[in-house]
């Protein structure tokens, strides 16, 4: 990666954990006891201590007490506090929110709204029983209606992302039904806007990786109801929404071997989990995107093998080309879609990763 070149990063610990162990979830399912405030203290004085040393163009630091859903303990109001007062700035609030919370703490939605934004996103895998199958948690489709009741009668706005896959089929007519039936549309425009609706793909990392199985083929996905991709093209703006492997196979051979070229994104978070393992959030949370332990490590010995691609996720990143992974881990028939070539290279890296750690 290149160096850090930000005025400000941030750092979030897994204080929180996660009502969920969704199987599309790119972080993967949480790792036992979280963290304490005295921890959340320690972790951040480290960071604080490192940048004091002045060999760094980092001066400000971002807090936050999780990194999966937000807001899940009871004193989450404490906790956004806490953020406040060991981060530079307002504490960083992004349109997501606790659902699981939502859904049982009916002041939750009105202190969300004070703080903002004003949107929330909420996922759907398809009705009931399937919905609750992907989030590995029986309600929890209940608990998204509930939440984007609460949601509107706090003058907030739910925005509905479904998940694509072949679950989905049989039951996607049936969600726009309940759309129509909750007045989702007409409701978010009484608030001044307009209901947000768009359909996707999970991204095929870390947990979605199991479930290749349920990607859909271009045959598939061909008479998806015009209401919602005309929604998500909107959304997304972007007209192209999937392509099949085999097209983006031959196009990213077709590049040559030519490395992409990453840069930082756009807000460099780093991960904390509950045993100090800590991530950046250019990859998963697998043992090989792991830059350190805050018990072990200094955050200099950190930022030295992120900059320094010190990790095999990171080396394949940097030197592995996308033709020499598309040539060796691709399916030049295949039909199934994707987002993007980006999309269907992170596939192929995370395939190429596992595999090289299982040789350790």
């Amino acid at each position: 990666m290149p160096e850090i070149d930000r005025n400000q990063i941030g750092v979030a610990f897994d204080m929180q954990g996660c009502p969920n162990r969704c199987r599309h979830c790119w972080l993967g399912p949480a790792n036992g006891p979280t963290l304490s405030e005295q921890d959340i203290r320690w972790g951040t004085s480290l960071f604080r201590n490192f940048i004091a040393k002045g060999n760094t163009p980092i001066k400000k630091l971002s807090i936050a007490t999780s990194f999966r859903e937000p807001d899940l303990r009871d004193d989450y109001r404490k906790l956004y506090d806490l953020e406040a007062e060991l981060g530079d700035g307002k504490p960083d609030r992004y349109e997501l929110l606790s659902i699981w919370r939502l859904a049982r703490d009916d002041s939750y939605a009105r202190w969300a709204e004070s703080i903002g934004p004003d949107t929330c996103q909420i996922s759907f895998f398809g009705l009931r029983e399937t919905n609750d199958w992907f989030h590995r948690r029986k309600g929890a489709f209940d608990d998204a209606l509930i939440a984007s009741e609460r949601l509107l009668d706090a003058g907030m706005k739910p925005r509905w992302q479904i998940f694509l896959t072949t679950k989905l089929f049989p039951e996607l007519n049936g969600l726009l039904v309940l759309i129509d039936k909750l007045r989702l549309r007409q409701r978010v425009q009484d608030l001044g806007d307009e209901f947000q609706l768009f359909i996707h793909l999970p991204g095929p990392d870390h947990e979605a990786r199991k479930i290749e199985n349920l990607r859909p083929t271009i045959e598939q996905v061909i008479n998806l109801p015009e209401v919602i991709l005309e929604s998500t093209r909107k959304y997304l703006s972007n007209d192209v929404l999937w392509q099949s492997e085999e097209t983006l196979y031959s196009k990213i051979l077709n590049d040559g071997n030519m490395n992409i070229k990453y840069t930082l994104p756009e807000v460099l978070w780093f991960f904390v989990r509950s045993n100090w393992d800590i991530f950046a959030n250019i990859g998963t949370l697998e043992d090989w995107w792991c830059l350190g332990n805050l018990k072990r490590d200094s955050v200099e010995t950190i930022i030295h093998r992120f900059e320094n691609n010190d990790t095999p996720g990171l080396k394949s990143l940097a030197h592995k080309l996308p033709a020499e992974l598309t040539r060796q881990y691709g399916i030049p028939n295949s039909h199934r879609v994707y987002s993007s070539k980006e999309d269907l290279l992170s596939l192929y890296r995370g395939r190429h990763c596992e595999k090289e750690w299982k040789r350790r």
